[in-house]
Formats: structure tokens, C-alpha cells, sequence
């Protein structure tokens, strides 16, 4: 069941062979993913790009499976983000968005920040996306644990980029690390995922929840309750949220997402209804 296009709803890839026989047909080919991924989903994290720029003919394929209602919110590459701390990252940059052009209105792009990038390094990152192209859309994580517990840091990112229209990337984590260690999958993600404040900091018009979610889908079912609530607000208040809804091993991504998309459905419906005159 495709989301409607009040809100963008995803999982974090779009080629896992173990659905095959649920999200994709039993004999799909990995050529094939993509398009069929875009029949049930209408977003996609594009973590591809952190490790590599595309080639022009993957690009091209990509562009060619999708609707252009579709959107990809393509990682920048780490040397851009996490070796250069986006600083002299001109060339790079321009190459990187110049490849991935093609895509036109499907494109939407993470900015997401390692850690070790600091408060007192904002003015770079003002910098840098003062350089960006306006028509697509960014959003921003940022890691660092003083952007969360510091007030005058948090207050400092969110006035910037709501001067800039930049959305900040909402990282909740909480379930996973609520989980017991059940299998690797899930020892890993703990491992991997930080554990940061959850802060309702929206900074522009597409807020992005990155879910990641517990290994039990009823588990995470009473972790996404708030923010089944959350999403049909924001789509109420006129925003148009992206979620990016994680598990441990993603198998069961494409389950929890058809359960998330209900709800919100039914919250709305509910919403439309308490205000319709009497």
C-alpha cells in the first residue's frame, strides 16, 4: 500500500534479498528491486552515496525504476562530511550533486555529521549549504552530544538552519537499545547506532524521523505510537514528513511500515473528523 503523498515513508536500502517473496516477488531479480520497492514505499534512504558517487548509467537506472513522486535522501559522501568537515569541499561537492542531477525532483539529500563535528564548526556548516542548489530539499544530523545537551549549542543549529530552511534529521534510537541482544543483527545496530536525546526540533517544512527499531514488531509497535501520533500532526500543521523507519536486520521493515501507514491513517481520519462543524 503506497503512501499518499502528505508524507514521505521509507526503510534505510531498497535491495534486500531477504524480501523476496513479501516486498518483492518471489523470483525478482536484484535489477528489479528498485522498482518494486517503489510500488509499496515512496522514499528511500540513499546510504549508497556515503561510500560512493554512482556511476551515470546507475543513476540513470535508478531514475528510470522510480516515479518522480519517488524521493532518495542521498547521504553526501564521508570524505565531504566526515574526513573534510565540509571544508574545501567545493569540487567534490559540485561532481557529487552534478551525477546524481538527473534524478530532478526525486532528489533530497542528508546532510548527516559525524560526532566529532562541533558546535563551534556551525559556521562551516552555514557555509556549506549556503553553497547548495535550492531546488531540492536537505536535512541535517548532526551526532555531536553538545547540539543535545546544551541549550545554547541545540538553540544555535536550530536558528540556523531554520534561517536556511534546512530540516534537522530527528534520531531515535531508543527502541533498539531497549532490545535484549537476541542475534547479531541486534548486537550490532546497538553497537553502531548512538544513543542521543530524542528532541522535537523542527527546523523547516519536511521534519525527518530516522526510526531505528527494535528486532519485535509489537515492541516497536508501542515505541511508534508517539510518533504515529507526531507524523499525523505534522501533516495537519501542513509539513510533509519523511520517516525512515529501521529494524535490526530490515527484514521485517516492509510489515512495520504497512502498520505505521495505517495508523497514521486512521489518527488523521480521527483528526478530520473532531473537526468537521457540527
Amino acid at each position: 500500500m503506497l503512501p499518499p503523498q502528505n508524507y514521505y515513508l521509507g526503510a534505510p536500502l531498497w535491495a534486500l534479498a531477504a524480501w523476496k517473496g513479501t516486498l518483492f516477488k518471489a523470483n525478482a531479480k536484484p535489477a528489479e528491486f528498485l522498482e518494486q520497492y517503489a510500488e509499496r514505499f515512496n522514499a528511500v534512504e540513499g546510504n549508497t552515496t556515503f561510500y560512493a558517487t554512482p556511476a551515470a548509467a546507475m543513476v540513470e537506472r535508478w531514475k528510470q525504476a522510480t516515479p518522480e513522486t519517488f524521493r532518495f535522501s542521498f547521504k553526501f559522501p564521508k570524505e565531504i562530511t566526515h574526513k573534510a568537515h565540509l571544508v574545501n569541499v567545493a569540487q567534490a561537492t559540485t561532481e557529487f550533486l552534478q551525477r546524481l542531477a538527473p534524478l530532478g525532483e526525486r532528489l533530497h539529500y542528508m546532510i548527516q555529521l559525524p560526532a566529532s563535528f562541533k558546535p563551534s564548526e556551525l559556521p562551516q556548516l552555514a557555509a556549506f549549504i549556503k553553497t547548495l542548489p535550492r531546488e531540492y530539499g536537505y536535512a541535517v544530523e548532526v551526532r555531536h552530544p553538545d547540539f543535545f545537551t546544551k541549550t545554547p549549542q541545540r538553540q544555535a543549529l536550530n536558528e540556523l538552519l531554520t534561517e536556511l530552511q534546512v530540516d534537522r534529521v530527528i534520531f531515535d534510537s531508543r527502541a533498539v537499545h531497549s532490545a535484549p541482544k537476541l542475534d547479531q543483527a541486534t548486537e550490532e545496530a546497538q553497537l553502531k547506532k548512538p544513543r542521543l536525546p530524542v528532541q522535537l526540533d523542527t527546523t523547516a517544512n519536511q521534519p525527518m524521523l530516522r526510526h531505528i527499531g527494535h528486532p519485535i514488531q509489537t515492541d516497536n509497535e508501542e515505541w511508534l505510537k508517539p510518533w504515529v501520533a507526531q507524523t499525523a500532526r505534522w501533516i495537519e500543521a501542513g509539513k510533509q514528513p519523511v520517516i525512515y523507519l529501521h529494524t535490526p536486520s530490515n527484514v521485517g521493515v516492509p510489515a512495520l511500515a504497512d502498520w505505521f501507514q495505517v495508523q497514521v491513517q486512521k489518527r488523521l481520519k480521527a483528526i478530520m473528523t473532531a473537526s468537521e462543524p457540527l
